[in-house]
């Protein structure tokens, strides 16, 4: 019998699943060698799972869901190199619910039924893990220093399994409103015997011209006796260039009247040099390209050593690193006389089209621009080792244990930048178009015309650091009920720190660089421009780029701080598994008692000057959780959960520290607040599943959460001169009346966020053949919740975070035993990402609708060929600043990405 090999997607409600030493197998030789699959109860032993292909996959899925307790969806690998994903969020945008970020053309962070990255914690074989990476636009933050972790740091295929946790229980972990994302690595007990597989693909992306980058993957497992051991690798290159429009906002701007040239209306005229600014304009229109250069490297290990029924011991390590080398290119209308705030100086505002408050087009003369070539060399380096074990002391009482150490640690020893100015411009802008167009006259391509304006250079590095160590017991009080109960420790401590240097080269005079120094773009970009060339320029200028080694002197304020947590937990959990009235029931009920120490190291601004701080908080709570499935009869299973869960406030908010970020039309200053409590949130659920034999299923579920002591911005413009800082942090030509926007976080009264979720899966084995090889998984997810922020002392009520009201995902197949093929679609509707700024309500992004397609063929029962192609609509990334004009700030393509392979199973 000719044996594919498939991840599969289950859509499970089963808090047993989620175990992370059950075994889960990849497909062995024949179907027959599949290890048997089990819950985290005995009494849920399930059969040998069989699989031959998708359809068959699915079909267990089916049953593992039936079987379940609490609110699960996991994505179970059978073969690696299996799933058209680059990395671990994209696999995990399949599940209902789920919403990812991209960034460099990948998934990069996830959003769980409407609640942000943060809001979701990750295990890594049963051990909270966290791992950050940065992005290269500024407009999405840069370096990400946040309890959301970066899939991108991993490959998808290290693992074997990925299981969601969307319901809470006593015996997991406190930590996660969203949920809870377990990653498993494969372990040599999945298999009967000898394992081996390779896989190989080339991989090219549609805007970067010429370059193919491999992906390879292996691994290799074997069993002897009561010992096994496996080993698996995973590298991968690839190139990707994301290019389009962004502004670095939109603001309020004034002009003086002899800026105003003959072709601007009277009455335009009049509101814009009006004495109080109400005319918002973007804030330099930008030409940009980023381009990156990944490397990804994946490594995991795994023993196991099980004599007999009683013990069973393992240990598993995993290592990860992730680079990236990064050209960044921008062309801004910011130069001296720069379209970043009022109008004034040289400037002539020649044309203007102004629709409600909003400057949608306008033209000039008498701008200077500014060009940009940044580059940037990062590394997250990841390792975790952990040891687990149980042993059957009793017939009826288990014991278990866990202790392991994780780290992540995120180095960015190379940031530079070289602006060049080139002075007394034509220019206009329209931002009617969906994808903005920018006008300029001549000279962007000649290097006479570019002189040197400014050099900049920053280093960042962020630790993240766990020890876990957990013991559980499960006494079997009878054939039908269990008790489960158990301790925990769990050590997090996060540090980090930024040193930057800005120093301009126009000033007294201009700094003179050769024409041999300069270039125009070398990558896809929506127009050619002249950027200087960054390590000859620095060469020849001889400028500092080792600022770390310089210490203090370099440091950029409210970035150096170290936030530690220690935490103390203890849990007690009844099971039940019986008939009631003739139904099956299944259920779960427990309590957590949990105490978190933290200490949060830093510099606070004293009024004239920063100075070293530490405060400790200490916090605990109780935490109830209920969980029930009924099988109302042969087709139909019920479930309800009812529970409170908790998550910790973000590193930033939780920051002995401020930190400040200039710009010529101002700038923001943020301070952390380490005295918050932590987010509170009392959940229930309840779903309907309705099962048609082996080929079909529907599910329909709702949720509500209700979330205390709501942690929200407060967000209010001032002249920086009342910040407190000192004046020495401005740029030149700054005074100390520039208005700064200034946040910090509080507890809030409160949120809810309340949703639906409908999944759906039907093989079409009625229709007439070759039609009766279709089949289509598809689900959708409504969620709606919002809270309040304080933008300039006033109260606006806002949707959450990184909350899309609708999301959905849909896969279309067709599989025989020779080949198959998939077409998927994932939909995300627009959300926010912030409060917005300079008078903006909101900032976000808009809709999204990624296709992906994979294709497989079995030349030999052992070799099968794969084509995938991901991002197939090309679709573009598009940011928005307020919710009523939704101002685009940034609009970029990422490309298509295909990939050809072969995978080998030995």
């Amino acid at each position: 019998m000719r044996k594919t090999h498939k991840f599969y997607l289950l859509t499970t409600t089963a808090a047993a699943v989620c175990l992370l030493n059950a075994p889960m197998a990849l497909a062995a030789d024949t179907a027959a060698d599949a290890a048997p699959v089990a819950t985290a109860g005995d009494d849920n032993q399930l059969e040998a799972i069989v699989v031959t292909g998708f359809r068959d996959s699915l079909m267990h899925a089916r049953d593992i869901k039936r079987k379940a307790v609490g609110a699960v969806d996991v994505i179970v690998s059978e073969d690696i190199a299996a799933f058209p994903d680059l990395n671990l969020a994209e696999s995990l945008q399949r599940i209902p619910g789920v919403t990812i970020s991209r960034d460099s053309g990948e998934g990069r962070q996830i959003t769980l039924r409407g609640l942000g990255p943060d809001f979701t914690r990750t295990q890594l074989n049963g051990m909270e893990v966290l791992g950050n990476t940065a992005s290269g636009m500024d407009n999405r933050g840069g370096v990400s220093r946040s309890r959301a972790f970066d899939f991108s740091l991993f490959a998808s295929e290290l693992f074997d399994r990925v299981t969601v946790q969307k319901s809470y229980a006593a015996e997991q972990d406190e930590g996660g409103i969203g949920g809870t994302v377990q990653l498993s690595t494969a372990k040599p007990f999945d298999y009967k015997g000898f394992k081996a597989v390779l896989s190989a693909k080339a991989q090219q992306n549609s805007n970067v011209s010429g370059k193919t980058s491999p992906r390879v993957v292996g691994l290799i497992s074997n069993r002897w006796g009561d010992f096994g051991a496996l080993a698996s690798i995973a590298y991968s290159e690839s190139d990707s260039n994301e290019f389009g429009y962004r502004s670095f906002n939109w603001g309020p701007i004034r002009a003086n009247p002899g800026n105003i040239g003959s072709g601007v209306s009277a009455a335009d005229a009049a509101r814009l040099t009006a004495a109080t600014a109400t005319i918002y304009a973007p804030q330099a229109d930008t030409y940009s390209t980023w381009y990156d250069h990944r490397k990804r490297l994946g490594a995991t290990v795994s023993l196991q050593y099980e004599p007999g029924d009683k013990l069973k011991l393992a240990f598993d390590g995993l290592y990860s690193q992730l680079e990236n080398s990064r050209q960044n290119f921008a062309l801004a209308t910011s130069g001296v006389n720069s379209l970043t705030g009022n109008i004034t100086g040289t400037q002539v505002m020649q044309s203007a089209v102004i629709q409600g408050n909003t400057l949608i087009a306008s033209s000039y003369t008498g701008v200077d621009l500014r060009s940009e070539f940044n580059r940037e060399e990062d590394k997250t380096k990841f390792y975790q080792l952990g040891l687990s074990g149980s042993y059957q002391a009793t017939e009826k009482l288990l014991l278990s244990g866990l202790v392991g150490y994780s780290k992540s640690d995120y180095h960015l020893p190379v940031l530079d930048k070289v602006f060049l100015e080139s002075k007394n411009h034509a220019f206009s802008f329209d931002d009617r178009p969906e994808m903005p167009v920018n006008t300029y006259d001549a000279g962007l391509t000649d290097p006479s015309k570019w002189d040197l304006m400014r050099m900049d250079t920053q280093e960042n590095r962020i630790s993240s650091e766990y020890k876990n160590a957990k013991f559980d017991l499960n006494y079997a009080l009878n054939a039908i009920s269990s008790v489960k109960g158990g301790v925990l420790y769990k050590k997090f401590v996060n540090s980090g720190a930024q040193w930057s240097d800005k120093e301009f080269k126009n000033v007294p005079a201009n700094t003179i660089i050769s024409n041999d120094l300069k270039l125009v773009v070398p990558y896809k970009s929506l127009g050619a421009y002249i950027v200087g060339n960054v390590d000859p320029v620095y060469a020849a200028i001889g400028q500092v780029r080792d600022l770390e080694a310089q210490g203090a002197k370099f440091a950029t304020p409210g970035t150096n701080y170290t936030v530690t947590e220690e935490t103390k937990a203890a849990y007690l959990q009844y099971e039940l598994n019986t008939e009631i009235l003739g139904k099956g029931v299944r259920a779960n009920a427990g309590v957590r008692y949990y105490s978190t120490e933290l200490t949060s190291d830093g510099t606070l601004n004293t009024g004239t000057s920063l100075q070293p701080v530490s405060i400790q908080h200490k916090y605990s709570g109780w935490l109830p959780a209920f969980n029930v499935a009924v099988d109302v009869n042969e087709g139909m299973v019920a479930r309800f959960s009812a529970n409170r869960d908790i998550s910790r406030p973000a590193l930033g908010d939780l920051a002995a520290a401020g930190s400040l970020t200039t710009a010529p039309f101002g700038g923001t200053i943020s301070t952390g607040n380490p005295n918050l409590t932590p987010f509170t949130s009392d959940s229930v659920e309840g779903s309907l599943e309705f099962y048609d034999g082996k080929v079909g299923s529907f599910t329909i579920g709702v949720f509500y959460k209700k979330l205390k002591s709501f942690i929200t911005a407060q967000t209010s413009i001032m002249p920086y001169s009342q910040t407190g800082f000192p004046l020495s942090f401005l740029l030149p030509g700054q005074d100390g009346t520039i208005p700064y926007n200034v946040s910090h976080p509080v507890n809030g009264p409160g949120a809810d966020i309340q949703g639906l979720e409908i999944a759906f899966q039907r093989d079409f084995t009625f229709l007439p053949a070759p039609f009766d090889h279709l089949g289509v998984v598809a689900n959708g997810t409504y969620a709606d919740g919002s809270s309040p922020v304080i933008i300039s002392g006033n109260s606006v009520n806002l949707p959450l975070f990184q909350l899309s009201k609708y999301t959905a995902n849909a896969t279309i197949y067709y599989e025989t035993d020779r080949w198959g093929m998939r077409l998927s679609s994932a939909y995300r509707d627009k959300y926010l990402d912030g409060a917005g700024g300079n008078g903006n309500i909101g900032s976000g992004y808009k809709a999204t609708n990624n296709i992906d397609f994979a294709a497989h063929y079995n030349v030999l029962p052992k070799l099968k060929l794969t084509l995938e192609g991901l991002n197939l609509s090309n679709e573009h990334s598009i940011q928005y600043t307020d919710v009523n004009a939704k101002r685009t700030t940034v609009n970029v393509s990422s490309g298509r990405t295909i990939l050809v392979g072969a995978t080998y199973e030995f």
